[in-house]
């Protein structure tokens, strides 16, 4: 798979095609990390859409001081977190549709994460803070480097190697007493 750069100039040259690429490339993985702000797997589609969109329409200018994928999920990051600005701002509190909601959720989860071992993983992982369960993610299901981690969720390198070693530490924890073997993790 191309880093999408090349698809992002595509698309700014006129090919659509480049644009399908990114979408396809990327979407699912953006879904499930933005469905760790939202806790509502159609909300973090919307937001996704959300992200897309604004590639498509405002064309913002990609300057390659990160990788196309870390730049996309900065964006997408920024979009949930408005997000949960207006939702606190408002007190949205609807269940209406929960459980649909939730048969969604499983659904692109069962798609994304195929082997038992990353859906018992996944599982635990969201039972963790969420800033641990979202440096988790973008190091070992998205494998963004430290660095890359730390420009999406907009802390220093040194502060995401020690939010990792907590994460980890925490991670470990809950998988021991879920009696998980994770020794090759």
């Amino acid at each position: 798979m191309e880093n999408g750069e090349g698809s992002y100039r595509r698309f700014l040259d006129g090919d659509d095609s480049g644009m399908v690429e990114i979408i396809r490339d990327y979407k699912d993985g953006l879904i499930l990390y933005i469905n760790g702000f939202t806790s509502d797997i159609r909300a973090a589609e919307e937001l996704a859409e959300e992200a897309f969109f604004k590639l498509a329409v405002k064309k913002p200018r990609f300057s390659g001081s990160s990788s196309f994928k870390t730049w996309l999920y900065a964006i997408g990051r920024n979009a949930a977190l408005d997000n949960l600005r207006r939702r606190r701002s408002s007190r949205e509190a609807s269940l209406t549709g929960y459980e649909d909601f939730v048969k969604d959720e499983e659904e692109l989860e069962r798609n994304y994460l195929k082997e038992e071992r990353k859906i018992i993983l996944h599982r635990v992982l969201s039972g963790l803070k969420p800033e641990y369960r979202q440096v988790l993610w973008l190091v070992y299901f998205e494998n963004f480097s430290n660095s890359q981690t730390a420009q999406i969720m907009k802390k220093s390198r040194h502060q995401i190697e020690n939010l990792v070693y907590r994460a980890k530490k925490s991670l470990k924890s809950e998988l021991i007493k879920e009696g998980f073997d994770y020794e090759n993790l």
